[in-house]
């Protein structure tokens, strides 16, 4: 497959890549023979992803990073720049939840935290790959959100985490819009039970929308790192701006 930069130089960026789904998109990424940012909050899990990639972690860059601080990600793109030169891909992974309560109780406090790392974290690393990518020799790059299959459909008590899945849809669609002229393309995977640590309640039974607690299919993260790759990898004038991949049994299609 065509890569949308120098074949010999590829890069990438992942956010939240210490755990869960960034960590499989990092690996399969390194794999693929990217040089590969990896960003996350803390170090040590980040290292831990380096290590686990054996012989390609020579081509990782480990920068903690907390995606909702703009200082924070203005440090990281400037390393990026240094060290790599160009950025090719930037998934956007970096994620939180807050602890299902009824709508009327969350607090103000959990209702931000969210929002500031799923939507203004993916906002402030999007705008910074923007501002990199338009400028770079060749131009141009991949912008890939992980929207979740929140982005579709809520689960109950799951305002914040529904909230800013939506809202980075509207990001996705309206970077893939403002990216053109740039050569710069956006999209999207939707996620559903990816085996994490955010997920393994699931495993144990999660509330439904009847009131029942059931537990919940999960997939192997390896899968969506290759979806990652496979998206990453198209020439830059095609585009996945949507991809919905899922354990196959999850509730999720038509009634559960």
């Amino acid at each position: 497959m065509a890569s949308s930069g120098n074949l010999g130089n590829k890069t990438a960026l992942v956010t939240g890549a210490g755990t869960g789904v960034g960590k499989a998109v990092a690996l399969a990424l390194l794999k693929d023979g990217y040089h590969v940012a990896l960003a996350g909050r803390r170090k040590e899990m980040l290292e831990q992803t380096v290590k686990e990639a054996g012989a390609n972690g020579k081509n990782a860059l480990v920068v903690p990073t907390d995606v909702g601080k703009p200082d924070q990600v203005a440090a990281l793109f400037a390393k990026i720049k240094d060290q790599f030169g160009r950025l090719d891909v930037l998934f956007n992974n970096a994620g939180g939840n807050a602890p299902g309560v009824q709508f009327e109780d969350l607090p103000f406090e959990k209702w931000q935290s969210v929002v500031d790392v799923n939507l203004t974290g993916v906002f402030l690393c999007a705008q910074g790959a923007f501002r990199l990518m338009k400028d770079q020799n060749p131009r141009g790059g991949r912008i890939i959100n992980n929207g979740s299959i929140s982005a579709h459909t809520p689960r109950p008590g799951s305002a914040p985490y529904t909230a800013t899945k939506h809202g980075v849809t509207g990001l996705t669609k309206t970077i893939s819009l403002d990216g053109r002229i740039y050569d710069i393309a956006c999209g999207q995977v939707d996620i559903g039970n990816a085996i994490s640590p955010m997920t393994e309640r699931m495993a144990q039974g999660v509330k439904q929308a009847n009131g029942t607690t059931a537990p919940e299919p999960r997939m192997d993260p390896s899968h969506v790192g290759d979806a990652v790759v496979f998206m990453a990898n198209l020439p830059l004038d095609v585009n996945v701006l949507t991809m919905t991949i899922m354990a196959t049994k999850m509730p999720f299609v038509g009634r559960g």
